[in-house]
């Protein structure tokens, strides 16, 4: 399969009966191929396309580009792709700054944006929309969720830290938000940085009993491999995306005994979950990652609409996206009314399973959560 190409797939046997498609649907994936944060984007295409394998639909037509991790190179794929290969969705974006560069947009010349990870809040609450779906979860969450995690571990003085950009402000907000304990300090880093010895400084001369931090990709390897060299050893909370598949077999040793918290895992039982990490890794023979999970279900949401409404009828099209009527990896989904997740948000705790680092399920750490901002969602 090539990148950059139009990727046609085959006709779904899930799908035949009542399928209500009339004509193909025109998949504009946008998302990050290259640079430091590429595993993040190839996983979500990844589990994209294998959804779309599975069901073997001819009626999806997927045009595939790489954002590069820049907004205006994002703002011209995504131009290209309404103005020139007239695409009915777009999807795919990994990081906030982008979303909010390129989901605006696309919505407000009719297009629907399935959103597979960034989350900000600016696009939950007043500037939510009709055309505008995420199907991961809103910024906040599993940052809310590691909040409340810390408060049951009994943590009470927290050094927090983030990338200075939307999804870094979401995650420090959500954090604060749950978590009961004094902060010892707060710092927003630099998008991209891989040098933490300023912050390790700081956090070593806090008086601080844990650490909570999101820094996700590259950002999170250089951290968690300078933390451990470090040799400060406090408690580190974070959300999954630090400790994703991916990501903890570049970390290794540094990243075991963590605890993070995520809507998904590769242990959830339910038989959805069962079947993609079996397919997923007969595919592309590795574990999937929290992204492609995402990916995965952001996939057969879309085919649950096509079964029910032509992309053709708007209003149709859109009711079916908002039921949600697919069995998806993590369980219980629905959308709140501002078209971000309702879901359970888990804790787990890195362990290694024979040469292989991965999370296990250790507990409930939100249940049937939302986000505070879909109060202000006028939809």
């Amino acid at each position: 399969m090539k990148l950059n190409a139009l990727v046609t797939l085959a006709s779904a046997a899930v799908l035949s009966a009542g399928m209500a498609v009339a004509e193909p649907v025109k998949v504009g994936m946008i998302t990050t191929l290259s640079g430091g944060g590429a595993g993040l984007g190839v996983a979500i295409r990844d589990g994209f396309m294998l959804a779309l394998k599975q069901s073997g639909t001819t009626d999806v037509e997927v045009v595939v580009e790489d954002d590069q991790q820049k907004p205006d190179v994002a703002v011209q794929l995504a131009d290209k792709m309404i103005q020139s290969d007239k695409v009915d969705i777009l999807t795919g974006i990994v990081w906030s700054n982008l979303a909010m560069a390129v989901a605006p947009a696309a919505t407000a010349q009719g297009k629907i944006y399935l959103s597979p990870n960034a989350g900000p809040s600016a696009l939950a609450g007043k500037g939510c929309h009709p055309y505008y779906f995420n199907v991961a979860w809103q910024n906040d969450n599993l940052h809310e969720a590691a909040g409340a995690y810390a408060n049951s571990a009994g943590l009470k003085n927290s050094f927090i830290l983030a990338p200075n950009y939307p999804a870094g402000h979401d995650a420090l907000a959500g954090y604060k938000r749950m978590y009961k304990g004094d902060l010892a300090g707060e710092l927003l880093t630099k998008l991209g940085q891989t040098d933490y010895a300023s912050e390790l400084a700081q956090i070593r001369a806090s008086g601080a009993d844990s650490v909570f931090f999101f820094l996700p990709g590259g950002m999170g390897i250089s951290f968690l491999k300078q933390y451990a060299d470090s040799g400060i050893g406090l408690p580190l909370v974070g959300p999954a995306f630090s400790f994703d598949q991916d990501i903890l077999q570049a970390v290794g040793d540094a990243a075991l005994g963590v605890h993070n918290t995520s809507q998904w895992n590769k242990d959830l039982d339910n038989p959805a979950n069962a079947a993609f990490v079996a397919a997923f890794l007969a595919e592309y023979g590795r574990l999937p990652s929290l992204y492609a999970s995402q990916g995965y279900d952001t996939a057969n949401l879309l085919l649950s609409a096509m079964a029910k409404a032509d992309i053709s009828d708007k209003d149709a099209f859109l009711a079916a996206l908002r039921a949600a009527d697919f069995d998806s990896v993590r369980g219980k989904f629905s959308f709140g009314p501002n078209q971000h997740p309702i879901q359970d948000i888990y804790v787990r705790q890195v362990v290694k399973e024979g040469d292989i680092y991965t999370n296990k399920l250790v507990g409930v750490a939100l249940e049937d959560h939302s986000d505070v901002y879909a109060a202000e969602c006028e939809m």
